[in-house]
């Protein structure tokens, strides 16, 4: 073929529409630049809640300096006076007040004062088979603990709140031996009454 037909039929060619490189760049930079705006919105978010801080108001409150208000009910009152304990001397008109309150005899009876942390022990031996009547009481200004225990087994294991009186009904079976164990955590007066019930 002569060279001058070769280039009108260079000229004469029909070009096929390829990939335009160009035309990818903008899209893949609108792409880009929609992450970078996500990022930044999702970042400027968790900041901001970050720095949120709450506040609840509790209610007003007096300075230290200010003393607490007195107790002024009465009923209050009586009631720490009735648990403050005794002295030694005051002792025994108090058991009388508050145990010495039947015709029945008492069979063992037993009282005293207990600083912080002691523990008393006692016992009543030669008590014949029968039912008995146990009555406690206690003073302090928290509660006294009472075990009382024969040889087969505890009759009595409580921890008395102080300020009224408990009883309980004991039986034995047999001729036995009462054990009585008391204590307390803070100073208090004790006492208690043992009586045989019937004949």
């Amino acid at each position: 073929m002569p060279a001058t037909q070769g280039a009108l039929s260079r000229r004469n060619a029909v070009s096929l529409p390829g990939p335009d490189p160009s035309r990818k760049a903008p899209q893949r930079s609108r792409a880009r630049a929609a992450v970078v705006l996500y990022a930044t919105a999702v970042l400027a978010s968790t900041t901001a809640l970050a720095g949120c801080e709450y506040t609840y108001d509790e209610g007003w409150r007096p300075p230290d300096s200010v003393p607490a208000p007195a107790i002024t009910d009465r009923s209050v009152q009586s009631n720490a006076l009735r648990n403050e304990p005794v002295s030694e001397a005051e002792l025994a008109d108090w058991v009388d007040d508050e145990l010495l309150y039947t015709d029945r005899p008492a069979t063992h009876l037993g009282f005293g004062i207990l600083n912080a942390g002691e523990v008393k022990t006692d016992t009543a031996a030669g008590l014949p088979a029968g039912t008995y009547s146990l009555a406690l009481v206690c003073r302090s200004h928290r509660r006294v603990g009472f075990t009382v225990s024969s040889a087969e087994y505890t009759q009595v294991d409580l921890s008395l709140r102080c300020g009224s009186m408990r009883e309980n009904v004991i039986y034995l079976s047999k001729e036995s031996v009462l054990s009585f164990r008391v204590e307390s955590r803070s100073l208090a007066n004790y006492a208690y009454r043992l009586s045989r019930l019937g004949s």
